[in-house]
C-alpha cells in the first residue's frame, strides 16, 4: 500500500499496482472505478485509497477472480477477501531457501539473490532446479505477494533473477538438430514468460530442440511459425488469472489452423480450472506432464486428452 499518501499519476499507479494504463482506463469506463481526478493539464490523478484498492484487486485477480466481481466492494471487504484466499504464513515450516529468498527480496539484495539461485542451480542441475526449487519458490513468492508482504518491484526482481539463471542454464546446452522440435509461446494478453522458460529448461535437458517466440504471439503468427520451423509440438503457457473462455476459444482456433501432425500442449495454473477436455489439446497442469509426454509416445493431436 502506498505509504507516502501522495496523489499518483497514471504512470505511477501502473508501477505501483502492476495494472497497465490501458486496463485502468478500460475499468474507469466500464466499471466507474477507479475514479481519478484531473490536474491542470487534464492528466489523471489517483488518491492513495484508490491505489490501495487497485493493488488488492490485482492480488485477487492473480488468484483467478474476475475484476467485475470486485469493483463495487469496499477496501475493507477486499482486504478480508484477500486474506481469506492467501496461504497462511509458513515461516517455521518453510525451507531455508524460501525464507532466504524472501528476505533477500525485501532486503533489496539482488546480488545475494543471484548468488543463492546460482548455487542452487549448480548443486541440483537444471531439471531439479526447476522442479524442486523454482516451482516452490514461485509459490512462496506468490503467497507473500497475496499477503501484501512483497511489492510489485520485488516480485519483478525475483522473476528477472530466476529467468536470468534459467537462460544461462538453457544456453549451456548444445542445440539439437533433430526432433522433437517444440515451439514455445503464449497468447496475446499473457505476459508471464517464466513458465515458458521453465518448460524450455526441462525440455532442452531431454534433448528437445526448442524455439521460443516469447510472450503474446497472435494465433495466426503461432501457426505460421509452427509451419516455418517444422515444429512437432506447439506448447503454450497460461498463468492462473488468464480468462478461461479466451483460452478455450484461442486453443480451439489454433488447433484448427495447425497441421494434424503437430501436437498442441497447454500448461500452467490456468489449466487446473478447466472442467472439460479440449479436443486435440493436451492439458498439462504440472511441469512433469511435459516430460512424460516427451519421453513417451507423442500424443495424437486428435485425441481428447486432458
Amino acid at each position: 500500500m502506498p505509504s507516502s499518501g501522495l496523489i499518483l499519476n497514471i504512470s505511477a499507479v501502473e508501477r505501483e499496482t502492476g495494472l497497465s494504463k490501458d486496463v485502468l482506463r478500460v475499468w474507469e469506463r466500464r466499471y466507474g472505478f477507479p475514479e481519478p481526478t484531473r490536474d491542470e493539464n487534464a492528466e489523471r490523478q489517483y488518491p492513495p485509497e484508490q491505489v490501495a484498492k487497485l493493488r488488492i484487486i490485482k492480488r485477487l485477480m492473480d488468484t483467478g477472480m474476475r475484476p467485475g466481481k470486485l469493483m463495487r466492494r469496499s477496501l475493507v471487504e477486499l482486504s478480508t477477501l484477500a486474506e481469506s484466499r492467501s496461504a497462511p504464513r509458513r515461516e517455521a515450516a518453510a525451507p531455508a531457501l524460501e525464507r532466504d529468498v524472501l528476505a533477500l527480496l525485501t532486503g533489496h539484495n539482488p546480488a545475494g539473490l543471484q548468488h543463492a539461485l546460482a548455487n542452487a542451480l549448480m548443486r541440483q542441475g537444471v531439471q531439479r532446479f526447476v522442479t524442486d526449487t523454482v516451482v516452490p519458490l514461485n509459490r512462496a513468492v506468490g503467497e507473500a505477494w497475496m499477503r501484501g508482504e512483497l511489492q510489485i518491484f520485488e516480485e519483478h526482481l525475483y522473476a528477472e533473477q530466476v529467468q536470468a539463471a534459467l537462460r544461462i542454464a538453457v544456453n549451456a546446452f548444445p542445440r539439437q538438430a533433430g526432433a522433437p522440435k517444440v515451439l514455445l509461446t503464449t497468447f496475446p494478453g499473457e505476459q508471464h514468460g517464466l513458465g515458458l522458460l521453465m518448460l524450455e529448461a526441462l525440455l532442452v535437458a531431454e534433448g528437445a530442440q526448442c524455439v521460443s517466440l516469447g510472450t503474446q504471439t497472435p494465433i495466426d503468427d503461432i501457426h505460421k511459425a509452427a509451419v516455418a520451423h517444422k515444429a512437432n509440438v506447439v506448447a503454450l503457457s497460461f498463468s492462473e488469472a488468464f480468462p478461461l473462455r479466451q483460452a478455450g476459444d484461442g486453443l480451439a482456433a489454433l488447433r484448427r489452423q495447425l497441421p494434424a501432425a503437430v501436437a498442441l500442449w497447454a500448461g500452467g495454473e490456468m489449466t487446473r480450472r478447466l472442467r472439460k477436455a479440449l479436443p486435440g489439446v493436451v492439458l498439462m497442469p504440472e511441469l512433469g506432464d511435459a516430460l512424460s509426454a516427451l519421453r513417451g509416445p507423442r500424443a495424437d493431436p486428435g485425441d481428447k486428452t486432458r
